[in-house]
């Protein structure tokens, strides 16, 4: 028997089971549709696709990596070259005919980034998915015109800009809530927020998609916890003890569904917030609220450092495979001050 799918928006499926003695239907949530599609036979309609994919089989006792770990405590994935199959991935994904929103903020002469960032995207970033470029900028006329591929588009948002740049930095939390509520949640599935002032230099595709992730701070994965630089005043709301915390997670790479998104910078918006009529503002701005909002939501993937990496400043060491995301060569002091 065949299964026909409906789709709904990339929440649920309506499904017949093959074997079935009777024709029931179930419905089945798209999480499991890794789990569901092996032993079943698919009819996507309109689509021409029936299930039976060619790939290498997996072998359980044949570890993915053996440098590195791939698997937390709390059973969330860490995803390292060779550790996932691009191909089945891109099949299930497309399937859930997922649309991936990619925002990034523009800021003063943060703009002068956005040409390569953008351009670099179109190459490896979620290559052959729906994108949906937001591009948050106080400088709408200084955008730059890059040629999208099919089924790829660029809005822009124009919003304020801030005197100090840690001011930009934490407001980007208060604006990716404000325009997920109003927007996100009706246009897209999956969000991943970024910074500019990076390129993408090898493929960064569907294997990050998950209800939450986080990205793995290139100068502490292999250090231990006490090392972390956490918000370490009580003070703070992001205040971490020294006993406690996973990973140190990096600010410029982060996201998930647009709803657990949305919770996660709305708590941020509103931490940051109290913390400034308390008078104290966290070490390290909104990336020291992350890591508070992810040590007590633990995110369903964990992305190594190949994701987020200075080669300038840290060279290329073997255990990382590929760098897939990475910091452009620039003045900190002269951009942030202009």
């Amino acid at each position: 028997m065949k299964v026909a799918f409906q789709e709904l928006r990339g929440v649920q499926a309506a499904c017949w089971k093959k074997g079935s003695k009777e024709a029931r239907w179930e419905r089945l949530h798209v999480a499991e549709w890794p789990i569901i599609l092996q032993g079943w036979r698919v009819d996507w309609r309109g689509g021409g696709w029936e299930g039976g994919m060619s790939h290498a089989q997996p072998n359980v006792l044949t570890p993915s990596r053996k440098d590195v770990l791939v698997l937390t405590p709390w059973l969330a994935p860490i995803i390292w070259e060779g550790t996932f199959n691009i191909d089945i991935l891109n099949e299930q994904f497309r399937l859930q005919n997922t649309t991936i929103g990619l925002t990034v903020f523009a800021i003063k002469k943060y703009v002068v980034f956005l040409k390569l960032f953008l351009e670099t995207a179109e190459q490896h970033f979620m290559v052959g998915h729906k994108v949906i470029y937001y591009v948050f900028t106080d400088r709408p006329a200084e955008v730059p015109q890059v040629s999208l591929g099919a089924g790829r588009k660029l809005v822009v948002l124009t919003v304020r800009n801030y005197s100090r740049w840690q001011d930009v930095s934490m407001h980007r939390m208060e604006m990716i809530s404000d325009f997920s509520e109003r927007r996100f949640l009706q246009e897209v599935d999956y969000l991943v927020c970024a910074d500019v002032d990076m390129k993408f230099q090898d493929h960064v595709g569907v294997e990050i998609l998950s209800a939450l992730f986080g990205t793995l701070h290139p100068g502490f994965y292999g250090s231990s916890r006490e090392s972390f630089t956490y918000e370490r005043r009580p003070k703070s709301r992001a205040y971490i003890p020294r006993d406690e915390g996973d990973f140190y997670y990096m600010g410029a790479f982060f996201g998930g569904s647009v709803v657990e998104v949305h919770h996660l910078t709305k708590t941020c918006h509103q931490a940051m917030v109290e913390d400034k009529a308390n008078g104290i503002e966290a070490v390290w701005h909104d990336e020291s609220h992350l890591n508070k909002y992810l040590l007590y939501h633990k995110p369903t993937k964990v992305l190594s450092p190949e994701y987020m990496w200075d080669q300038q400043l840290l060279g290329w060491p073997s255990v990382m495979k590929k760098l897939r995301y990475v910091a452009v060569p620039k003045n900190h002091q002269a951009i942030r001050n202009r």
